[in-house]
């Protein structure tokens, strides 16, 4: 599933693309949702936003198209016209400029649905702060970290705790401040906490920057260590997620992973003592 960086970054290109244009084409291909790309069609794209891993698209008194990828979900920006009719089995939602140069389709999504202001403030509503908004408050997510004997792991995961944050920034904020992940959220000091939310800022901006995540510190990158690049789908230098029986880039010992909360966790047990 795609972590915050990336929503925001979807957010940044239909507003880039689209904003511009006073009519868009609007269809809905698939035709799941078809009645609401109708009522949007040759309207403007006003704005746009995400949080955590919540896309908004805003067309003024028409509402906001609320997106989430789910596991599945892809967007595809194209800056060239189609070269045919959109697949019916797969394009949930097409946007495209009044001539169609450029267009965005939408495919697999859990959720592509049109909602109102209010259906849109109860949604942030449930969320929990943002480390990429500028309305971020990371006291909200401090007091229920530190209410909570739920492990930390499983907190960061939490969205309605952290919003935005998934398995690899988990995983690396945690080896990063040396926290066992399987610490109870009320043993987090105000300290940790404080550290922990300025670097997922941090890390999370670049995201958006580089479309990829990066997690390893300068002293640690393949070119200081004189080490292999490292191979993966996911592309982006970690130090522990999907690393598995490898040795540890500072310890050398023995990354490990577990089951937790339906979600593989990484870490390593010299440098994330319990």
């Amino acid at each position: 599933m795609p972590e915050g960086h990336t929503i925001h970054r979807l957010a940044h290109e239909y507003a880039t693309r689209f904003t511009p244009h006073p009519r868009l084409s609007v269809t809905s291909p698939q035709a799941k949702f078809a009645d609401s790309a109708a009522l949007l069609d040759g309207h403007r794209l006003a704005t746009t936003e995400a949080h955590g891993k919540h896309l908004f698209l805003g067309f003024g008194p028409l509402g906001w198209v609320h997106i989430h990828l789910g596991l599945f979900g892809k967007v595809n920006f194209e800056d060239s016209p189609p070269a045919g009719p959109a697949k019916t089995d797969t394009v949930r939602l097409r946007l495209a400029t009044p001539a169609a140069e450029a267009y965005a389709d939408l495919r697999g999504p859990t959720t592509c649905t049109l909602i109102t202001d209010a259906e849109k403030q109860a949604i942030h509503a449930r969320l929990g702060p943002d480390p990429l908004r500028d309305d971020a408050d990371p006291d909200r997510a401090r007091a229920r970290i530190q209410a909570s004997r739920t492990t930390i792991a499983a907190l960061l995961m939490d969205q309605k705790v952290v919003a935005g944050v998934g398995n690899v920034y988990r995983a690396e904020v945690l080896f990063r401040h040396g926290i066992d992940p399987y610490t109870p959220g009320t043993a987090v000091t105000g300290a940790q906490w404080a550290a922990i939310w300025q670097d997922l800022v941090d890390l999370m901006r670049e995201g958006v920057r580089l479309n990829r995540i990066d997690t390893v510190r300068p002293e640690h990158t393949p070119e200081a260590m004189g080490r292999p690049p490292r191979k993966d789908d996911h592309g982006g230098e970690v130090y522990v997620y999907r690393r598995a029986a490898m040795p540890c880039h500072l310890c050398g010992d023995e990354i490990r992973t577990a089951d937790l909360a339906a979600r593989n966790l990484f870490w390593c047990p010299t440098c994330q003592p319990a």
